[in-house]
């Protein structure tokens, strides 16, 4: 947790605060009006505190303003009634491990339109019966309605309630910084735990694992139920859904988030067409084996498969190398999925190519992706966890998607 230092500071002009150092120190970087006045910088303390994440209280008796040191009990207060719990019985049959004859599983949820419209996480509601979603107050509903896409995992669910408080998601993570501090709430290993906050900072960006689209990594302790929960900045906005972490004996606190930027994409397709209609290039492509190592590269990708007529038409085979989509690098496949969000199925781009030797610009119609996407994803998966929950080896580990926590103990009422 990053602890803000001792300044000097002194009130004046009513609403004015002269801080010794820069003001726009916040972890946005957020660049506030100020004055000099004899030598000193004055901002607003609204303006201030906001930027900060922080509260306080002017004293008029002793001329002086008392400066709160966070805002992460606020934070938690105010998004708290936005997030819920899912629960139900599992798919699996079997009876877990400690003896729940129920044999019930959980997971998180966060609230985004006041009439029961929830995102979650696709692993969260797949193979689920009987699911019951329990609001912040107690109060338990039925889905009525849902929709899933396991190649982002993320879901929404709808329950017959009104009034409901949503979450603000963030307009956009691409002001972000690591070191930024952040809090997970969520429904961790016992149902009984719902709405569980735990806070950290943001460990790193555009992270590429086993996903389809880039994820934000946190240190925040994200456990077995958490899935499907908030990762929310101290203004209060949901930058990301929390879906995966890696789990081995020896690693503590490496937690992935979906950004909002993909929920936003993702729920929008689905409130639009009921499902996610994803632009495809129409093409098998591999990963340089630098890209796969996460070394920074700029080789290109190889197309290993034609997919579509589309491709064929534009002349492009097995063994040219694609470079860039409309001017933008592509060196991962991730990096073609997070660039394709921007475009529909039907819509040309340019494509730049080396075949037999020659570099070459290529008109490619997209067409809709018919799961080539997630084909490559479960491939991966199922490589990486040939190595085990253990560390491998190489230094390699699985990520584990902490989806519903088989309930200990949990009981629910209608």
């Amino acid at each position: 947790m990053r602890k803000m230092g001792k300044r000097a500071v002194v009130l004046a002009l009513g609403s004015a605060l002269c801080v010794s150092g820069t003001a726009g120190a916040a972890s946005s970087g957020t660049a506030l009006k100020a004055k000099v006045i004899n030598g000193g910088v004055y901002v607003n303390v609204s303006d201030m505190n906001k930027a900060l994440g922080t509260s306080g209280a002017y004293n008029s008796a002793n001329g002086t303003y008392t400066l709160s040191a966070g805002r992460v009990p606020q934070v938690v207060k105010n998004v708290s009634p936005s997030v819920v719990g899912i629960i139900g019985r599992s798919a699996t049959g079997e009876t877990v491990a400690g003896g729940d004859r129920y044999n019930l599983a959980h997971g998180t949820g966060v609230i985004i339109r006041t009439d029961g419209w929830i995102v979650t996480n696709a692993h969260v509601i797949e193979g689920l019966g009987d699911a019951v979603v329990v609001t912040s107050d107690g109060k338990s509903y039925g889905i009525t309605d849902s929709y899933s896409d396991p190649i982002s995992d993320l879901a929404l669910v709808k329950i017959k309630a009104s009034g409901l408080k949503p979450a603000t998601l963030a307009a956009s993570t691409n002001s972000l910084q690591v070191g930024e501090q952040v809090v997970a709430i969520g429904t961790p290993i016992s149902f009984s735990l719902r709405n569980s906050a735990t806070s950290g900072v943001v460990s790193g960006l555009n992270r590429g694992v086993n996903a389809a689209y880039r994820l934000i990594q946190s240190d925040t302790a994200i456990n077995p139920g958490n899935s499907g929960g908030p990762l929310v900045n101290l203004k209060g906005e949901v930058i990301g859904i929390n879906t995966m972490k890696f789990s081995a004996v020896g690693i503590e606190n490496m937690g992935f988030s979906i950004p909002a930027d993909t929920v936003k994409y993702v729920i929008g397709q689905f409130f639009k067409y009921g499902e996610v209609r994803r632009a495809s290039l129409g093409l098998g492509l591999e990963e340089s084996w630098s890209a796969i190592v996460g070394l920074p590269t700029e080789d290109p990708l190889k197309v290993t498969k034609i997919t579509s007529a589309n491709a064929v038409q534009a002349k492009i085979k097995e063994g040219d190398e694609l470079y860039s989509i409309n001017g933008k690098r592509v060196a991962s496949a991730i990096d073609v999925n997070e660039l394709l969000k921007n475009y529909q199925p039907g819509q040309t781009v340019s494509v730049l190519m080396q075949s037999d030797g020659d570099i070459v610009k290529r008109k490619l119609v997209l067409t809709q992706d018919n799961g080539e996407i997630y084909e490559s994803i479960q491939s991966g998966e199922d490589s990486e966890d040939s190595n085990g929950s253990e560390a491998a080896e190489d230094g390699g580990v699985a990520p584990s998607k902490e989806a519903s926590e088989p309930a200990q103990g949990a009981t629910t009422g209608k």
